[in-house]
């Protein structure tokens, strides 16, 4: 089984690094007979195809390609349309995975196929998620890591020609968020299975939370909840609605949950600040979630108001 390991990456060269590689360290066993790795540069700023190219000896299945920025969506649809493998795994360009990764993702998927006689498939494999930069494979699995999510283009690997069947990424989402979940609700049309993989780890780095990160994760709300009303207007469904939070009751539950906005992440800065110092970023985070989450819904309805039912082109803008 050839494979293409396809990743779009905007301006996240130190982790990069780490996630090529652990690539290029794959230890390749049946039903694997090779790989390639499908890089594609959405635009960076930093110095992520400088560094590439002066270090492509080290780098012997990676291919390069680059875009103007213009979202996740765009470049994994680039990266399918140039793999030449039969089957596409997608990870993110923040996912450091182990050296069996690609072989136990081979495995599943090949015993699955011959198992339905059919290759309405993929595998989704374990996602943990990891502040430690150093050794970001040392984390632990918890709890907070299972995900409920169909697909989610983090750890997924699927057969080239049935992506293509399922017409790909939609590139209405140029902003952050849900264009897997997306192409999730297409495939589960196409009567897809999932086939849980939880053999084939990845360890999903990102920074401790400190308050100077607050913005751009308001920022980060604010474009998912635009992209959660395009994905609801594509796939008008209860299961849609209550996927992207577009209900009633979730609005009920955050303002709740903050005592109507009173628990902002202004109020809540001190007890933020002093949790971080006291080496509980994580607990922070989670309490941080809070007024993320109303933000978010609150967004999301606000910007249904402005809009009439249907009309998704501006949502897709910057």
């Amino acid at each position: 089984m050839f494979l293409s390991v396809v990743i779009p990456t905007y301006n996240r060269l130190p982790i990069l690094r780490k996630c090529l590689a652990a690539l290029e360290a794959q230890q390749l066993a049946e039903p694997v007979s090779r790989f390639e790795v499908v890089l594609i540069d959405d635009g960076s700023s930093d110095d992520t195809v400088a560094w590439i190219e002066s270090h492509r000896n080290e780098l012997p299945h990676l291919r390069l390609l680059q875009q103007e920025h213009g979202g996740p969506a765009e470049g994994r649809n680039r990266g399918v349309a140039a793999a030449r493998g039969e089957v596409v795994v997608f990870i993110d360009s923040d996912l450091v995975v182990r050296p069996d990764f690609l072989v136990h993702h081979a495995r599943a998927l090949s015993a699955d196929w011959e198992r339905h006689n059919n290759r309405l498939s993929f595998t989704y494999g374990a996602v943990v998620n990891t502040a430690n930069f150093d050794h970001p494979s040392s984390e632990r699995h918890k709890l907070r890591d299972l995900s409920w999510a169909y697909f989610a283009t983090g750890n997924v690997a699927i057969e080239r020609e049935l992506l293509e069947r399922a017409g790909l990424f939609d590139t209405a989402f140029r902003l952050y968020g849900w264009e897997d979940l997306e192409l999730g609700e297409r495939l589960r049309r196409l009567g897809v299975r999932l086939v849980r993989c939880p053999e084939a780890v990845g360890y999903h780095w990102h920074p401790a939370l400190d308050l100077g990160q607050i913005p751009r994760l308001i920022q980060v709300e604010r474009e998912r909840a635009r992209m959660g009303l395009v994905f609801f207007r594509k796939h008008p469904t209860r299961r849609v609605r209550f996927i992207v939070q577009y209900t009633w009751l979730h609005r009920l539950l955050w303002e709740l949950a903050t005592v109507f906005g009173l628990l902002n992440e202004r109020t809540l800065a001190p007890l933020l600040r002093w949790l971080i110092r006291s080496g509980k970023p994580g607990l922070a985070m989670e309490l941080l979630r809070l007024p993320l989450n109303r933000i978010g819904v609150s967004t999301l309805f606000q910007q249904a108001r402005r809009q009439r039912p249907g009309s998704a082109g501006p949502e897709s803008g910057g």
